[in-house]
């Protein structure tokens, strides 16, 4: 009986370790396949189900968006703000003389499409008076001479008006959008309400040689 009893066991026990390499082998199978396919659309540009006007475009590394600096009061390009149904022109500056005209860049941040954090600002009276409806996930335009960068809202705050982390560097390619609060006209303007929008995509021009000089011309 004991060696009966041995030969069924064994066989039970062969065929328990048949079955776990047949299911093992039919994981790994799956697990390729699944993993293959997140490859090919990763290289495809639509990986994880991205949307194409989610799909971040970068720069060719050989490509300076902005060969001439422009100067302070020099039209640089426009914002335009869907969800809002506005569009505004951006000038080089934030003194009061840019901002009675538009919207203001500051200067010690990068241009619209650059890597790192793209600073401009409105007043709360005309430019930037419905900002405050902005919510995650509107989009923002911005057209330069460079092309047309696709920024959207990733959140808003509000912070004193002596903060200075709103202009500090990023290592992604942010936009900050900055005007007076509360929104109430002839409120103190004690602080500052804040538009924080990520770079989603990039449409470069080509700008031929002999233009460059006059990028920055009205």
């Amino acid at each position: 009986m004991n060696k009966i009893f041995k030969k069924v066991i064994n066989r039970y026990t062969l065929f328990i370790i048949i079955g776990i390499i047949l299911v093992s082998y039919s994981v790994i199978n799956i697990l390729q396949s699944k993993y293959l396919n997140i490859y090919e659309e990763i290289e495809s540009g639509h990986s994880f189900g991205m949307k194409d006007e989610e799909i971040i475009i970068p720069p060719p590394p050989d490509k300076v968006l902005y060969p001439i600096d422009p100067n302070e009061g020099d039209n640089i390009g426009s914002l335009t703000i869907p969800v809002l149904k506005q569009e505004f022109n951006i000038y080089e500056g934030t003194s009061d003389k840019q901002l009675k005209r538009g919207i203001g860049h500051f200067v010690q941040s990068v241009l619209p499409g650059e890597e790192d954090n793209c600073v401009i600002s409105g007043h709360r009276e005309t430019v930037f008076s419905k900002i405050g409806k902005l919510i995650i996930g509107d989009k923002l335009i911005l057209k330069t001479s460079a092309g047309t960068f696709t920024y959207e809202v990733s959140g808003t705050r509000i912070v004193d008006e002596d903060d200075r982390t709103v202009i500090v560097p990023t290592e992604n390619a942010v936009l900050t959008m900055s005007t007076c609060y509360p929104f109430d006209i002839g409120a103190t303007l004690s602080e500052r309400y804040i538009v924080l929008a990520n770079l989603m995509k990039i449409e470069l021009n080509k700008i031929p040689d002999k233009y460059i000089e006059n990028i920055w011309a009205e």
